[in-house]
């Protein structure tokens, strides 16, 4: 009898400190020291949040920089033109992520390549940036591997950095300059690849005007 109720002792104990002080704790640092990432790195714009800089969102106007394709069209209830009760702008809220996982021998991936219509077909986006007079990247013409990747490359942001200033009526040398400041770097230094936030950018895009 005393060895069980040691352990139930133990349980209890391993419980609180697990089940509650350490969740707890890492509560509080996550609040007052990582407030923004801790609750999802929301990104506001006159005090109405308009999307989150992990999460990619779908933009069709010539007046913003475009994102990649997304197998889910990003699932997301934010809009190009930031703003989440428009109707006609909504899109998917599937609230789900993820690729194709289709294998190159797959023949249903050929038959997306080929699609001529929808966010999916490779054809199609190529067609889009060619009437757009973009010049193709990989990362604007196949989807990413979780479908919500919020980033382009600096390639692919400057590619479109000529349409923007036409539709805009802006000086080349802005929205260069534009694409720099909002380019993040390698983390750390050495991982991965430059990128540009594409939400951040059309943003910032905005605020000149």
């Amino acid at each position: 009898m005393r060895e069980i109720i040691r352990a139930i002792r133990v349980t209890l104990v391993l419980w609180g400190i697990t089940a509650i002080i350490y969740p707890l704790i890492l509560l509080v640092i996550g609040q007052i020291a990582f407030n923004s990432q801790a609750n999802g790195s929301l990104i506001t714009k006159q005090g109405v949040i308009v999307g989150s800089s992990l999460i990619g969102q779908p933009f069709s106007s010539e007046r913003y920089f475009w994102s990649r394709p997304s197998t889910t069209n990003y699932s997301t209830f934010a809009t190009e033109n930031y703003a989440p009760t428009n109707a006609e702008n909504l899109t998917q809220k599937t609230g789900i992520s993820g690729a194709s996982n289709l294998a190159p021998s797959n023949s249903d991936l050929l038959k997306r390549g080929n699609e001529k219509e929808g966010f999916q077909g490779v054809q199609f986006e190529l067609d889009s940036l060619k009437k757009a007079g973009i010049q193709p990247t990989a990362d604007l013409v196949y989807t990413s591997g979780s479908g919500l990747d919020p980033h382009i490359s600096v390639e692919a942001a400057r590619a479109q950095i000529q349409r923007i200033a036409t539709v805009r009526s802006l000086n080349l040398n802005q929205v260069e300059m534009l694409v720099a400041k909002n380019t993040d770097g390698r983390f750390l230094g050495i991982f991965g690849e430059p990128g540009v936030n594409v939400l951040k950018l059309n943003l910032a895009l905005d605020g000149l005007q």
